[in-house]
């Protein structure tokens, strides 16, 4: 049998297992120690000391905090990117609050500016002023980060930034990350760089990124017995998972480079196949890390008419692609959520799909793809 082609595997530098061997070789195997003070001063200084990181378990839990610093509680209303993995959406029903789901735009698959001011202007005038706006950089492309911003700021309603798919995707060359009030990263095993499980808050805020830590270390108050004064969280990320982060920085810009450069194989792959086009930026102000390529099928046109004959196609060569994000609105456990859109997302979700996008490809791993298109 042929060896499996991953969507997006971890793809190790070769210096994290020395960090890792520092932790073990000095006892640091806890959620404290030399690994997660490196990694957060690591992070600060790609982002070239513009925010402050705390690093955490999750970038779920990263979410999870933001929402709490924010204020949202039970009843309130937070607006979310509906074409979204449920880790942007899950933690606000953590807090007993409601999500409501904003459509995407098509160029950049992300948060449509229009719908979510409709959005912002139907709930004033109901009474129930929202309290924060998700907005996500869906496969690492960044979302319309001026026309986002300009809405948010018009109506004084606080972004939170999920980063989790765009560590090293920049808007008019400042990276992704750091334009909300708060933003969240992710390092799940899938991610351009992986802790093998991890994510981090991030802020330009230091009180912001010092409470969210507080939170994350079960709430306890600076006295020599354990005193809490308020509900915490076990959401400190391990000084051993945090070694792997170390390791894997170093390797970040090369990730992204090796990335991109499979969006590119893809595009060359597509040019000339008519029906078929590939997931890209709107122009020069954006530029994607690529974590996933995707593509889109017009089946009016294109001899592919199934997109579940592309992905068995796929599978009996042992080389894994996936749906893309099913939008959170059409999700049943959201099914009762308020929804303001058309059907972009929807559109999206049916005719599009992730390929193979790992930064560690081969090039006869590469070949094996372009024969299976090929063939079609």
């Amino acid at each position: 049998m042929k060896t499996k082609i991953w969507l997006s595997s971890p793809h190790m530098g070769g210096s994290e297992e020395s960090f890792i061997k520092s932790a073990f070789e000095t006892n640091w195997v806890a959620p404290l120690g030399p690994n997660v003070d490196g990694f957060e001063n690591d992070l600060e200084n790609y982002f070239e000391n513009d925010v402050y990181v705390g690093v955490l378990s999750s970038g779920t839990a990263a979410i999870h905090l933001a929402l709490l610093l924010l204020g949202v509680k039970e009843g309130d209303e937070v607006l979310c990117q509906s074409m979204t993995f449920s880790a942007s959406a899950n933690p606000i029903v953590y807090l007993k609050a409601k999500p409501i789901f904003i459509d995407s735009e098509i160029e950049t698959w992300n948060i449509c500016p229009y719908y979510l001011e409709k959005a912002i202007k139907d709930r004033i005038a109901k009474g129930k002023k929202p309290k924060a706006i998700i907005a996500v950089h869906l496969y690492g492309m960044p979302f319309k980060v001026d026309e986002i911003l300009s809405i948010a700021n018009k109506y004084e309603i606080p972004i939170i930034e999920d980063s989790a798919e765009a560590l090293g995707s920049k808007y008019k060359n400042k990276k992704c990350g750091t334009f909300g009030e708060m933003g969240i990263l992710s390092f799940n095993g899938n991610k351009i760089i992986t802790t093998s499980g991890g994510g981090a808050f991030v802020s330009k805020n230091k009180s912001f990124v010092e409470k969210a830590l507080f939170f994350a270390t079960q709430a306890r108050e600076k006295t020599i017995h354990y005193e809490h004064k308020e509900v915490g969280f076990n959401y400190r990320m391990s000084n051993i998972c945090a070694g792997i982060g170390r390791g894997q920085i170093q390797v970040l810009d090369k990730h992204v480079s090796l990335r991109r450069e499979i969006n590119n194989f893809y595009k060359e792959l597509f040019e000339n196949i008519k029906g078929i086009s590939v997931f890209k930026e709107p122009d020069s102000n954006f530029f994607s890390n690529h974590w996933l390529s995707c593509i889109l099928i017009d089946s009016t046109i294109s001899k592919l008419n199934s997109l579940e004959k592309l992905r068995i196609m796929f599978d009996n060569e042992n080389i894994e692609t996936r749906p893309l994000w099913k939008p959170m609105h059409l999700q049943p456990v959201f099914s009762n959520s308020l929804y303001f859109g058309e059907n972009i997302s929807e559109k999206i979700f049916n005719c599009g799909i992730c390929l193979p996008s790992g930064s560690n490809m081969t090039e006869i791993e590469k070949d094996r793809i372009k024969q299976v298109i090929l063939n079609v």
